[in-house]
């Protein structure tokens, strides 16, 4: 598991802006609200000068622009310096995976995640009695040195990288929970109401899908890609309760 989670989020795309995209402004949809109005379409010219400080954290339009692309780009979707192009959903660039971790692949990074952690956990549970049976052995010199430092250095290692692990599961259990991405913590605390928060349920879903049975499989059904369009990157729910 541990490894199909790792290729699914090495291999998977994050999600990238459609060339030429642009929000969906037809009379039908602007009729029925369930499309944004052009009022709330600005220019970048005029996007910073005409938004009250308030209206940015909280009521900023929908749609961006990325200078550096040239393109709009829609809401919550950031340019990775890294990659060079604008990710939909971007969550952070990682390293590990050599990839942007985004809408499309934000499932399988949290899979990876926690299947590495439960690895670690495993590796230091199977290492502690030889871990422990290493001082007696290290007295008697019953043992090689070699051997004996291998069994210490394995434990240790696996321990470190389970401790750290662990924050970071903590971290994204808690940004999956308010339906956050890590480049977004810092807005969340200048808005009064986090608008993508719909409650942990609904926050989980937007991820996990409905289908329960693939929620601990890095996969997702064809029914929650058609239903769900916060898998696809492009379009956010929000809180009725709060102004967008």
């Amino acid at each position: 598991m541990l490894t199909w989670s790792y290729f699914m989020v090495v291999f998977r795309d994050p999600g990238s802006v459609p060339e030429n995209w642009r929000p969906v402004l037809d009379e039908e949809n602007l009729e029925a609200g369930s499309s944004m109005t052009l009022q709330e379409y600005v220019s970048p010219e005029t996007r910073d000068s005409t938004l009250s400080p308030l209206e940015r954290t909280e009521g900023r339009p929908a749609v961006g622009y990325c200078n550096r692309c040239q393109n709009s780009k829609p809401p919550r979707c950031h340019h990775c310096s890294v990659c060079q192009r604008c990710v939909l959903k971007m969550d952070h660039h990682c390293i590990w995976v050599v990839n942007c971790v985004g809408a499309q692949n934000y499932k399988f990074f949290l899979l990876f995640l926690l299947y590495t952690f439960l690895e670690t956990i495993l590796d230091t549970v199977v290492l502690l009695p030889h871990f422990i049976k290493f001082f007696g052995e290290a007295r008697k010199h019953s043992d090689s040195p070699g051997n004996l430092a291998v069994t210490v250095v394995a434990f240790v290692i696996n321990l470190a990288f389970a401790l750290s692990l662990l924050c970071f599961v903590i971290m994204h259990a808690s940004l999956l929970s308010s339906n956050t991405t890590t480049i977004e913590v810092y807005e969340k605390k200048r808005a009064v109401r986090w608008k993508y928060d719909l409650g942990r349920k609904k926050n989980f879903e937007q991820v996990f899908g409905k289908k329960k049975a693939l929620w601990l499989l890095p996969l997702h059904s064809k029914e929650d890609l058609e239903n769900i369009p916060a898998l696809q990157g492009l379009d956010f729910p929000t809180r009725s309760d709060v102004e967008v």
